[in-house]
Order: structure tokens, then C-alpha cells, then sequence
């Protein structure tokens, strides 16, 4: 299982692709793709998105879902997800809100 994510290219926040191919800051709120052509499709939104300069450096990144919530695989991407480890008021852990 994929995601699609980028960096939003006017404050540099990290964003996925959620669903109606928008950019979202959440990863709870992604689009989860399966297969091959999905990601494809998930890579050509990230691409024209980043053509409009509405985001950089679009990449697909496995995630798994635990108890009905997304979750990154590799160590780097829950980093990017949840925010800074060394000042976690600052990251996205320190904002209220639901998944």
C-alpha cells in the first residue's frame, strides 16, 4: 500500500495526496493506493501538481494501516509525518486535531 507525498512548495510543509487529488496535512487524510496503476496515477497528479507549483519533490511511500489509521513504514517518513523529535510542541503531534 502507497501514499503520495511532496513538500508545498509556498511554506514547505509536508503534504499527501488525499482524496479529489488534493494536498492535505495529514497523513490519516491520504489516499491509500493500491497496484501499480494507481500509483502511476497518484505520480502524474504529484507531477502536474509540482508543474503548477503547488509542490516539490513528489514521491510514493509505503504505509501500512493499524487499527484503521495510516501509518508510514520507513522510520524517516513517520518523522516527516508526526513532526520534529527533538521539540515535539513544535510538530504536528503539538496541533489538535482527529484523525
Amino acid at each position: 500500500m502507497k501514499v503520495i507525498t511532496a513538500n508545498r512548495l509556498l511554506n514547505g510543509d509536508v503534504v499527501w495526496l488525499g482524496e479529489n487529488n488534493t494536498w492535505v496535512e495529514r497523513i490519516t487524510l491520504s489516499k491509500t493506493l493500491e497496484g501499480k496503476d494507481a500509483v502511476a496515477e497518484g505520480l502524474a497528479t504529484g507531477a502536474a501538481a509540482e508543474k503548477n507549483q503547488e509542490v516539490v519533490g513528489v514521491y510514493e511511500m509505503d504505509v501500512t494501516v493499524e487499527d484503521g489509521v495510516i501509518v508510514p513504514v520507513r522510520f524517516r517518513e513517520k518523522i516527516r509525518a508526526e513532526g520534529p523529535t527533538t521539540h515535539p510542541q513544535y510538530g504536528k503531534q503539538a496541533q489538535a486535531v482527529s484523525a
